[in-house]
């Protein structure tokens, strides 16, 4: 599995709604315009989008923030949720460079929230960007509970992976042999985690409080944040003695914990102090979890030491930790290369079949587009696109 760092083609974004839960999609859209238009600068991001109107609503909140429409798409996929770190596709190659989609198992996080839908998603791309897909459904695993260093070195919580609300009939042998095989760790680090019951759902997730910087580095928090962050006393020593696969002692790096505990952009305090661990690695930006709150800058500034070569960009996390998660929890990468004839090829150039309808930024349909301005085409296998037909 290519390292987060690795060129990627795009990044993955599965947009919020309302049709799961009936409302709170409005207050953390802005957060997805913010990423998006980050992100957009150095790679393609290919969102995920409900239906048909969802891509209207999209297009017509980028377009407002001055996106680079051209390095957008879109999947009409119906899905549960906005977590695709967790439920979307983790592309790897074999032995031989073949590029492959993992469809790992999807349960809600132990059967804690609605998943069926959000499950289909891997297959769903997999079919589109005409790549093999491997069915894992017999294991359970969220991309969120995993960190890789690229070289080898895999680091999970047992409390999110071999569970019994996860994986009751695998042995923890059973599922080192998968990451073995699928992920190609050749050492694992496991800690215990902490079983998070209705607070934490993920029942601690590796990227909230671990981040490798190639396989030097490991970003983590101090030994007193880490104790808040329930991470107990043996997990926390084996963090500081962790070394890479070549026996060699990771860097150790410290990202301090929100000084106050995180409100809502309404007011409401969420009770909590903070991770700015859960940052995203894209082509050009660092996505950086931001929460208004005076160690953002110490954060941010951190993080920009560790990528020289990239931009680190704050990207407002306040609602959408009320929600369980940041920045990292709601992006998956794709490497570059995986699902092209060549590496430069985009979705954009494939066949999707015919052109089926197109709409307005209103979700209206309509027959001819009017010439100099935007549209969207819908295509027979759900994907979606803005185009500008000419004069």
């Amino acid at each position: 599995m290519p390292h987060e760092e690795s060129p990627h083609e795009g990044t993955w974004l599965q947009w919020p709604h309302n049709f799961t839960y009936g409302s709170g999609a409005e207050d953390v859209q802005a957060s997805w315009v913010e990423m998006t238009k980050a992100l957009t600068v150095g790679e393609r991001v290919h969102i995920i989008a409900y239906d048909a109107d969802e891509v209207a609503e999209i297009a017509n909140m980028l377009q407002m923030a001055d996106v680079s429409m051209e390095q957008v798409d879109y999947q009409i996929c119906q899905n549960d949720d906005f977590w695709v770190r967790d439920n979307g596709p983790i592309f790897v190659q074999d032995a031989s460079g073949e590029w492959l989609i993992l469809d790992w198992g999807f349960n809600g996080w132990g059967g804690d929230a609605p998943f069926e839908l959000d499950d289909a998603v891997p297959s769903v791309i997999a079919a589109n960007l005409n790549i093999p897909v491997i069915d894992l459904s017999a294991m359970v695993l969220e991309g969120g509970a995993i960190e890789l260093d690229g070289q080898g070195t895999l680091m999970a919580t047992r409390s999110s992976i071999t569970g019994e609300d996860r994986n009751p009939g695998l042995t923890e042998a059973e599922i080192e042999d998968y990451l073995s095989q699928y992920l190609g760790a050749q050492q694992i680090i496991w800690l215990d985690g902490e079983f998070g019951g209705t607070e934490d759902i993920t029942d601690q997730h590796i990227d909230g409080f671990v981040k490798f910087v190639g396989n030097h580095t490991l970003v983590t928090m101090n030994d007193a944040d880490l104790a808040y962050w329930y991470v107990g006393a043996g997990d926390r020593n084996i963090i500081d003695q962790a070394a890479n696969a070549e026996g060699i002692p990771y860097q150790r790096v410290n990202l301090p914990l929100t000084q106050f505990p995180v409100q809502t952009t309404a007011g409401q305090n969420l009770g909590f102090r903070s991770s700015y661990v859960n940052f995203y690695v894209g082509n050009e930006a660092v996505l950086v979890p931001e929460y208004d709150d005076p160690q953002d800058e110490v954060a941010l500034g951190i993080i920009q030491g560790l990528y020289p070569d990239r931009i680190a960009i704050g990207i407002n996390c306040q609602n959408m930790l009320q929600w369980g998660g940041m920045v990292h929890c709601v992006t998956q990468q794709q490497p570059l290369g995986s699902g092209t004839t060549t590496v430069s090829e985009s979705p954009l150039q494939r066949d999707h079949g015919r052109c089926i309808k197109r709409i307005d930024f209103r979700g209206r349909e309509i027959d001819q587009p009017t010439p100099g301005q935007p549209c969207i085409q819908l295509y027979e296998d759900g994907w979606a696109q803005v185009v500008v037909q000419g004069n």
